[in-house]
């Protein structure tokens, strides 16, 4: 599970853009394999009892209770729901009887089709999946081809069948005649880790759409993922100017070069175009991160030409560039200088980050305490210096005042699911993990569909402790809300591996990392592909962690653990 935690810190508000136990589940009885189970009474029952066992995170049972109600009904939309539960507990039997009733109940549904696909991948089958994709590719509509994507994308457990298939596709000429299908599936070819096939799809597309700027940026990306970086700066290099007129193309650009680790170039990008607060932030975080003080002290003159006006967001801009450059004083002056709005508080709490910056640690606690006590001051800010407090004083390797700031934090404002979380990764991050739980917990008690505490407290039980059963259902009760998250799809890679189940886990751990390039599904990726023999695999993700961050505490973890 990627942490999701950003230091108040490191924050830098305008620089983004470019790349939550419910009370533990009473005791049940479950019954033993191949006991039959009590059917339920009516559709409602099956329905209600369906929805109990899901956000308990029993998937088999939520999808076999969900089978009795749409067995007893006519309503496609209950058989569509069984069989979707199904596919996410990977119960293939189950999700085929479910689509069997939802293609009766809903014979011409596109989705219908791309379950029937999902599951036929599944299952190695690539007659079906053939077939039934060939619908969805030939549907004239604007929806088939994205169900052909998604179940390709997700639905199989080996990314070389996928990729045979899409192959076929693409020299049957079926794939259609829209660009963005096109630059889809070049995507996707990608993300399946077949440069062949994404370079014949390109071809393909440069012939049908030429001239075509998003072409060329598929083509500058298949490159860069090649390892061909020259020859993506060539092809990025002769993208036509009038294109840097579009700003989302001059952002996608802009994030190749980033994703080359040329940040500079990345920023004169941003350049070449109108300007605005948001450019200007990104701009400074490329040259701060490229550690080209020289270029970042250029903007921050061209910024200070128009300071003059107290415009707020503007000044708030100058103090972070100013920080940015370790000029601590005028970060301070500027800060301080923030006449009102939004911008006033958020300048405030930034005014403590540089009196800490400038060894000055007790005006920084003062300042913060001092928003804290502040009835004026909006409840936002008020919760956050607590969190910058506890942050400050983590630096400072002050244990017991940390501690002290959150129970602050909580009495004020009792059971703050962002406080409770930051004082259980603090606790996490201290190997004591009954309090960890314990903290995660109390979020889930006040909100139980809480999807980062559950996907948080069911990796750091697969990850820290043997209590793999109950992590499972944590995580899945997670999947169930955002069956597409990167970072919970990654935790149930990981508790598959736990439980032994490497080779599911090897696709769970794939997927996360074709939706997401992140060090630690790198490095649960490499450690899973090295249990399997793989290591020449396992070490090519090795690398790429620590190309990501070197100092990652799950790559640290699995470099031990292998001995890579």
């Amino acid at each position: 599970m990627p942490q999701i935690r950003t230091p108040f810190t490191l924050t830098l508000l305008l620089a983004a853009g470019l790349a939550g136990g419910c009370t533990a589940a009473a005791p049940r009885d479950t019954p033993a394999e191949g006991t039959p189970v009590k059917a339920a009474e009516s559709p409602i029952e099956g329905t209600m009892a369906g929805e109990f066992a899901l956000q308990a995170g029993q998937l088999d049972e939520a999808a076999r209770w969900y089978l009795d109600a749409a067995r007893a009904t006519d309503d496609a939309g209950l058989a569509e729901r069984a069989t979707r539960i199904a596919l996410l507990a990977n119960n293939d039997k189950q999700a085929a009887e479910g689509l069997a009733l939802w293609k009766q109940r809903a014979p011409g549904s596109l989705a219908a089709h791309a379950a029937e696909a999902t599951l036929a991948l599944r299952r190695n089958d690539a007659r079906l999946a053939k077939q039934e994709l060939r619908v969805l590719l030939t549907d004239k509509g604007d929806i088939g081809w994205r169900h052909a994507l998604a179940a390709l994308g997700s639905g199989g457990r080996d990314p070389k069948l996928a990729g045979k298939l899409l192959a076929e596709f693409v020299d049957e000429k079926i794939i259609p005649d829209k660009l963005q299908a096109w630059l889809a599936f070049g995507g996707l070819a990608m993300r399946l880790e077949q440069p062949a096939l994404a370079e014949q799809i390109i071809d393909q597309v440069v012939t049908q759409f030429p001239n075509e700027p998003r072409v060329a940026l598929l083509r500058a990306s298949q490159l860069r993922e090649a390892g061909k970086t020259v020859e993506a700066r060539q092809v990025l290099s002769g993208i036509a100017q009038t294109a840097y007129a579009d700003e989302e193309m001059r952002m996608s650009i802009a994030a190749e070069y980033d994703a080359m680790g040329d940040s500079v170039e990345a920023a004169g990008v941003l350049a070449r175009g109108p300007q605005d607060d948001r450019t200007y932030g990104l701009r400074a975080a490329l040259l701060a991160r490229a550690k080209d003080d020289a270029s970042l002290g250029k903007l921050y003159d061209e910024l200070k030409k128009e300071s003059a006006k107290p415009d707020p967001d503007r000044r708030l801009l100058l103090g972070q560039v100013a920080e940015m450059l370790e000029r601590y004083p005028e970060a301070l002056e500027w800060y301080r200088s923030v006449p009102g709005g939004e911008a006033r508080w958020t300048a405030r709490l930034r005014e403590a980050n540089v009196l800490h910056e400038l060894k000055r640690a007790p005006e920084a606690y003062t300042a913060l305490r001092g928003l804290q006590g502040d009835a004026t001051v909006d409840e936002g800010t008020r919760r956050d210096a607590y969190l910058l407090e506890a942050e400050l004083r983590g630096k400072d390797e002050q244990v017991a005042e940390e501690l002290d700031v959150y129970a602050r934090g909580l009495a004020a404002y009792p059971d703050d699911p962002a406080i409770l979380y930051s004082r259980a990764l603090t606790w996490e991050r201290r190997d004591d993990i009954p309090r960890a739980e314990a903290d995660f917990r109390r979020i889930l008690v006040a909100e139980p569909d809480n999807v980062t505490a559950l996907n948080a407290l069911g990796y750091t039980l697969a990850d820290r402790t043997t209590r793999f059963a109950e992590a499972l259902e944590l995580i899945d009760r997670a999947r169930a809300a955002e069956p597409d998250s990167a970072a919970i799809i990654d935790s149930y890679g990981w508790v598959l591996y736990r439980l032994g189940r490497k080779e599911e886990a090897l696709v769970e751990l794939r997927r996360a990392f074709s939706m997401q390039k992140d060090p630690e599904i790198a490095s649960h990726l490499g450690e899973v592909l090295w249990m399997l023999g793989n290591k020449d695999e396992a070490r090519r993700y090795f690398d790429e962690a620590k190309r990501l961050d070197p100092e990652n505490r799950s790559l640290k973890r699995a470099l031990e653990t292998t001995g890579a």
